[in-house]
């Protein structure tokens, strides 16, 4: 996205501020984030670096946990991570890692994709990045201080979080009533946790054609249901790649059970219940305004 000269410089001042010298004509802005602006830019020596500034003093906290995290899953990991080598209240930046974004916006706001969501490749590619961190023992990362919850606690912290989006917002009744018959059957929901990233979607992926090479935004990895990093996917692809992907999932040792495609799809229509607290987290009126439009959608 291109930026203002001034936006450049105040960039480039602040990556000198922390030892990295910028050209301040290759620094690209990517806005898709709701927690950091993120810069990609080239260094003097010819290095490209990732910049990501946060938009509010809330998200440094949060980040420390996720540099700690980084550094404990990156080495049972096939796909490459962020190394980070800054890390303040002010700036968090690593070396660009390889593949380019399998989903964009453009500058009208428009998603742009990459890649082909329907190809085989990506089912195995996604499949096999999903097993391989899913099968990660949750020791190895439980001292970075991730949230942890326990199959009961993922079920009651999803009626929690509904609970206080329809107290504070106008809450479509269909919605009230899919949620809650979710909730109360317990068909849909899990009986294991594991290591999940929490928003694996092509934003998030850096993509050698349909093959995952790096993943990106840990934010909101958690030990937690495992149908968090299948969401996206259920909501984007026909059920044909779906079971594909869980297909290749299960082959590599992921686990599931009968109702798991159902319950990606109940976990995603609560998508405007996350927005929801997100808008009451930060009090901004432009998220307040989106969070209100998607819980009380107008019927067509």
């Amino acid at each position: 996205m291109p930026i203002t000269s001034t936006d450049a410089t105040a960039i480039r001042e602040l990556a000198q501020d922390h030892g990295l010298d910028i050209v301040p004509e290759t620094i690209a802005v990517n806005e898709i984030g709701l927690d950091f602006q993120v810069a990609i830019a080239e260094a003097v020596d010819g290095q490209s670096w990732v910049l990501r500034i946060p938009r509010r003093p809330d998200v440094t906290d949060r980040a420390a946990v996720e540099g700690r995290f980084l550094s404990a899953i990156a080495p049972h990991l096939s796909v490459a991570v962020p190394d980070w080598r800054v890390h303040t209240a002010e700036l968090i930046a690593y070396p660009l890692l390889p593949g380019k974004p399998g989903l964009t916006i453009d500058d009208q706001g428009q998603p742009q994709w990459h890649f082909d969501v329907e190809a085989d490749e990506y089912a195995q590619s996604l499949g096999d990045f999903l097993a391989e961190l899913h099968t990660v023992d949750p020791a190895v990362v439980r001292a970075s201080g991730i949230t942890e919850h326990s199959p009961a606690e993922v079920r009651q912290r999803k009626r929690d979080d509904i609970d206080r989006v329809v107290a504070e917002f106008d809450v479509a009744r269909s919605l009230r009533d899919r949620w809650n018959a979710w909730l109360d059957d317990d068909a849909y929901w899990p009986t294991l946790t594991v290591v999940t990233h929490g928003e694996v979607y092509p934003a998030h992926q850096l993509m050698a054609g349909a093959r995952s090479l790096s993943i990106l935004d840990w934010t909101t990895a958690a030990i937690g249901d495992p149908a968090r990093d299948f969401m996206f996917h259920h909501a984007s692809v026909s059920a044909r790649a779906f079971d594909a992907t869980v297909k290749r999932y299960v082959d590599n040792g992921g686990r599931v059970w009968p109702k798991f495609a159902e319950h990606c799809a109940e976990l995603f229509s609560t998508s405007p219940v996350e927005l929801g607290l997100y808008a009451l987290q930060t009090g901004d009126s432009d998220h307040l305004e989106a969070a209100k439009a998607q819980l009380s959608p107008t019927e067509s």
